[in-house]
């Protein structure tokens, strides 16, 4: 039967090689009928230990002499440097320059060769793909193979062994590995089962392929849930996804932070992005089935210093905090009439920025417990004369002006101003700023990174009138992803001269 058949991956699971390597990991309850299936109790603090259990189960006395090798940004590596090591058999892992320490550090504690090679996932598998070729070295895919599809379908098997009719289970989604698996079990051993695909609203390589038809590979993938940051979903992954037809349901970064705060005060547990994303889904869906609804906590290796960045957003997308900007009028009084009309809610930030001499701007951060409530403080911030914009959605405001200081531009002719993301890595600053045209003056910069793989910047450029054409294909051939935020509102109300 074919490796495309539902039912031939279910008997598969049922056969799976994960123990005991794999821990049976808890069903969570967290009230109101959800579940959380804790796959980041496992050694290597992700499910991928299953996929890869199975997988180098299946080797050859020949293959293991060849070693295994496989390309991963974390997870799926440590997973393969585990069950080598347990096996004897040498692993090679290639993973992108990015790769934070904590995860290339993790690979070699489990006996690991890291190889660290280009800015992303594409350049260190195809890395590995050339090594396997050149060495013989079994290649171990990260989610595109039916017995790592299979080993991690061994979730389903135990979720209904620990609860045997769940209305739904929620899945986090990237190569579609973990969503193949545990859709194929449940299709053929729990029928009635909803299965909800969840994916990050920048990298939705899923529904993107199922509205194509066919794998697609995005354009730009949104790295901030690094876990499922994939380009393209695999050929065998999406062909068992089309039978399974899940529903699918996109979550904001702010919605993935909000859910890793709330497995947070669940658990007491801090999870990776990728990690609360099936949380998130669940807790987005308008449509949620009645009974028994299980999100899959697919892992928790986090770097510290990401920590504060997901707090930070996290009250954001919860819906217990509103960010916006105001107009007050440069008079005596006005800070204080300002005030009062916050009421007497919690302010969590307060930004000052001197505009002119009849006017100033704030951005103002304040702590709410209904989205009615924040409504109502900006109504009575308008009703004080003032002029209110909501920034709680404006990436620009909730990624750079929050955390800027200074003044207006008082820069001459047109200022246009651009984001940009680039993979960090040692020298990514640098590079960057040796790879923009002298030609343009530099009116504004702000760079943050907050332990991710990217880092990012905010960039104003003074250009001579009708300039802008030249200006933005200098910028497109430095080869990083760019975003013209000129007519952003939030460019416009609280930097632009």
């Amino acid at each position: 039967m074919s490796i495309h058949d539902l039912k031939t991956i279910a008997d598969r699971v049922d056969t799976a090689k994960v123990y005991p390597l794999a821990k049976r990991t808890d069903l969570h309850a967290i009230g109101d009928d959800i579940w959380l299936k804790r796959e980041d109790q496992q050694d290597v603090f992700s499910f991928k230990i299953r996929g890869a259990a199975n997988r180098i189960s299946k080797l050859t006395d020949a293959e293991k002499n060849r070693g295994v090798v496989c390309a991963s940004a974390g997870n799926h590596a440590q997973g393969v440097a585990f069950a080598a090591s347990d096996a004897g058999i040498k692993s090679t892992i290639f993973m992108p320059v990015t790769t934070p320490d904590i995860k290339t550090q993790a690979v070699r504690r489990l006996g690991g060769e890291t190889r660290l090679v280009g800015d992303s996932y594409d350049a260190a598998y195809d890395a590995a793909r050339d090594f396997s070729a050149q060495t013989g070295a079994a290649f171990i895919h990260a989610f595109d193979d039916p017995d790592v599809i299979a080993g991690q379908g061994s979730v389903a098997k135990e979720i209904l062994q620990q609860n045997p009719n769940p209305a739904a289970i929620y899945i986090g989604v990237g190569g579609g590995g973990l969503l193949a698996g545990i859709g194929a079990y449940l299709h053929v051993h729990s029928p009635d089962t909803k299965m909800i695909a969840v994916e990050p609203e920048g990298a939705a390589t899923l529904k993107t392929s199922l509205e194509a038809g066919k794998p697609t590979t995005l354009d730009v993938v949104d790295g901030f849930a690094d876990g499922v940051a994939v380009k393209r979903i695999g050929e065998t992954t999406f062909a068992l996804a089309k039978q399974i037809t899940p529903k699918s349901v996109l979550v904001s970064n702010d919605e993935i932070c909000a859910a890793v705060k709330i497995i947070f005060e669940k658990t007491r547990t801090v999870v990776e992005p990728a990690g609360a994303l099936a949380l998130a889904g669940l807790l987005k869906d308008e449509n949620r089935a009645g009974g028994d609804c299980i999100a899959i906590v697919s892992g928790a290796n986090v770097n510290f210093d990401r920590i504060g960045h997901m707090v930070e957003r996290a009250e954001l997308g919860a819906g217990e905090e509103i960010l916006f900007s105001a107009t007050l009028p440069e008079k005596p009084g006005s800070f204080l009439k300002f005030c009062e009309a916050l009421g007497n809610h919690a302010v969590s930030e307060f930004n000052y920025r001197y505009a002119d001499q009849k006017t100033a701007h704030v951005l103002v951060g304040i702590k709410i417990k209904t989205p009615e409530q924040g409504a109502k403080v900006m109504d009575n911030v308008r009703a004080a004369g003032m002029e209110v914009t909501d920034m709680s959605h404006n990436r620009l405001a909730k990624e750079h002006l929050r955390h800027m200081v200074g003044g207006t531009s008082s820069a001459r002719g047109e200022e246009h101003i651009y984001s940009f993301e680039f993979p960090e890595r040692p020298g990514a600053l640098r590079d960057f700023l040796t790879a923009l045209d002298n030609r343009w003056n530099i009116s504004l910069f702000h760079y943050r990174n907050h332990g991710a793989s990217s880092g990012q910047v905010l960039c104003g450029f003074q250009t001579p009138k009708n300039n802008k054409a030249e200006l933005r294909a200098s910028l497109q051939s430095t080869g990083f992803t760019l975003r013209d935020e000129t007519n952003n509102p939030a460019y416009q109300m609280f930097l632009k001269a």
